[in-house]
């Protein structure tokens, strides 16, 4: 059974500075093609914004090479616009994207999320799975 879901934007990065950890597990799903993922262009702006900070020291070829897998491993819809209260409005598509394909949001920061079920970490995905 392949599961489907949306990367916050967190999980790649941390996959990324930490190979051995949960989220580069998750990361390796997606990879292999044991869980599909959707996007917004929106969301695979955010992720090229953020792999580009020069403070997290990715090489400009890694940043290319991993957008590109998210890009072709995943699926690119459109997600309408909740009206519920975000902390951080960044993370808002990342929750509507959740919401439209029906997919587990996977973040390393779930208080910036309501409370609810398919929004969840690496270790409860992991488990789930």
């Amino acid at each position: 059974m392949i599961h489907t879901a949306v990367i916050d934007t967190n999980i790649i990065v941390s996959s990324i500075l930490s190979v051995y950890g949960k989220p580069a597990e998750v990361m390796n799903l997606v990879y292999t093609g044991e869980l599909r993922m959707f996007y917004t262009a929106e969301i695979l702006a955010e992720y090229k914004k953020v792999l580009a900070y020069s403070r997290l020291n990715i090489a400009k070829g890694t940043q290319t090479d991993i957008v590109n897998a998210l890009e072709v491993g995943g699926t690119l819809i459109k997600a309408p616009q909740s009206t519920i209260m975000f902390p951080d409005e960044n993370d808002r598509v990342f929750y509507d994207t959740a919401k439209a394909s029906r997919s587990i949001l996977i973040t390393g920061n779930l208080k910036h999320y309501p409370m609810e079920s398919f929004i969840m970490n690496p270790d409860d995905f992991l488990h789930r799975m």
